[in-house]
């Protein structure tokens, strides 16, 4: 009976042993379970993250764009100074050069009048040596090479083919020196300033 009853009690130990085994096997199930949980969660969050980085970097730096605007201001108003420049040069140049065109045609008719004096004075013998006739003819040459200096220069007429870009043909006559077409005579001195026609020479064209 002794023997029966050591048996009997170690075959409890040994199922008591088990019990327990399983007991704790059972608690650490739920456990892995729930780490294994609690590290796949993690995971989304992590993605999100990076979705949002990526579509920051896309987005454009309110900073840059302002930049480009203001760089692109600078530059219009560059283009629109410098044709503001270039036209004031153009008007100025055209005002310069209209002021000498009006000052020049008012002094053109005081040359003409120089000229017919001084050949009136050439035709008569007694004038030719008067001093008064040589302080003219001096001060004429002199009003000459002053507007020369300026780009004034006098249209070549006589002799040459009728130009209407350089003469004014206000008639027409027979003449056996000259041929048919030819300025056969000149009635006023035609000038020009730095090419550009400022009175057209008044002419007769040979028939």
């Amino acid at each position: 009976m002794g023997k029966n009853k050591e048996k009997t009690e170690e075959a409890e130990e040994v199922l008591k042993d088990e019990e327990i085994e399983d007991t704790s096997e059972q608690e650490e199930m739920p456990t892995g379970e729930t780490a294994g949980t609690e590290e796949a969660e993690p995971d989304e969050p992590v993605e999100d993250q990076g979705e949002n980085e990526e579509s920051g970097d896309k987005e454009e730096d309110p900073r840059d764009k302002k930049i480009a605007e203001l760089n692109d201001k600078v530059v219009r108003q560059m283009a629109e100074f410098d044709n503001f420049r270039k036209r004031t040069d153009k008007e100025k140049s055209e005002m310069f050069s209209n002021g000498e065109k009006t000052v020049i045609e008012t002094v053109l008719p005081v040359i003409d009048n120089f000229e017919r004096a001084l050949e009136m004075a050439s035709e008569d013998e007694e004038k030719k040596n008067d001093p008064f006739i040589e302080g003219m003819d001096k001060v004429y040459k002199q009003l000459m090479d002053g507007l020369e200096k300026l780009g004034v220069k006098p249209i070549e007429a006589l002799g040459k083919d009728f130009d209407p870009n350089l003469h004014n043909a206000v008639m027409q006559e027979e003449s056996e020196e000259y041929e048919s077409g030819k300025v056969c005579k000149e009635l006023q001195k035609g000038y020009t300033l730095n090419d550009s026609v400022v009175r057209h020479s008044m002419v007769s064209v040979a028939k």
